[in-house]
């Protein structure tokens, strides 16, 4: 099984950063999709970024310029380094992993609050 442990969140002025982390743990061989997802008040879960195999990246719009995702395969971690946060930004982070021969497994999420 796979198994993930986040951290990082908590509150923040706009403009401010916060650096999100998840280290998954268990009995996989590889992981080659890992990425961020969040979810506002009373709006769906959305994707943030991702980033697979060769670190090839994808962003949602919104956070373009500003988000940085990255991973350290020798630890089976992931990071999401948000810079020039908006209120908007506010919400539930999920960190969503694929592992090889697992189905996808979700973090317990952590909450951001940016603050106007």
């Amino acid at each position: 099984q796979v198994h993930l442990v986040e951290s990082g969140g908590g509150l923040v002025q706009a403009g401010g950063s916060l650096r999100l982390s998840c280290a998954a743990s268990g009995t996989f061989y590889d992981i080659p999709s890992m990425g961020w997802y969040r979810q506002g008040p009373g709006k769906q879960r959305e994707l943030v970024a991702s980033i697979v195999s060769l670190d090839i990246t994808n962003y949602a719009d919104s956070v373009k310029g500003r988000f940085t995702i990255s991973r350290d395969n020798a630890i089976n971690t992931v990071y999401l380094q948000m810079d020039r946060l908006k209120p908007e930004d506010t919400g539930v982070y999920y960190c969503q992993v694929d592992a090889y021969g697992f189905p996808p497994t979700w973090g317990q999420g952590t909450q951001v609050t940016v603050s106007s």
